[in-house]
């Protein structure tokens, strides 16, 4: 079987609260809790402000040439990434902005997620797209 079908890793934050003794806290997630609860937040990958947070593990996964993350902005509100590395680099709507997520976005990396300063300079290429994309959200909530 091949990777696309067996699935990725996720990264998965063991200490975040779940309303369920036996599941995640992605899968059950406390009333009021941000999108992507229970997902692994990288407090040392951060940005003016903006904060990567990892779902698919690309840390464990070898190799990792796409995968989902989000994004934590300064106001503590949330967006989704579903990147690949490919050049060029591109960024794109996935999914329109929510009440409680300010998107979802398409990226091209042109750096592999391969290290933590990788994973660093890939969310700073991309960094004045997801301020821009911010800032229209917030100005209209």
């Amino acid at each position: 079987m091949d990777q696309s079908q067996r699935g990725r890793p996720l990264a998965i934050d063991h200490k975040a609260a779940s309303t369920s003794p036996t599941e995640p806290a992605f899968i059950a997630r406390p009333e009021g809790a941000p999108a992507y609860h229970g997902f692994v937040i990288l407090d040392d990958i951060a940005i003016e402000g903006f904060t990567l947070g990892k779902i698919t593990d690309w840390e464990k996964a070898e190799p990792c040439d796409a995968g989902d993350a989000f994004v934590i902005a300064l106001d503590g509100s949330r967006a989704g990434i579903v990147w690949e590395v490919c050049n060029p680099p591109y960024f794109e709507e996935a999914m329109p902005v929510e009440a409680d997520r300010w998107g979802v976005w398409g990226v091209g990396f042109l750096l592999p997620m391969n290290s933590r300063e990788n994973a660093r300079k890939n969310l700073e290429s991309i960094l004045p797209q997801l301020k821009s994309r911010w800032a229209d959200w917030a100005s209209s909530v």
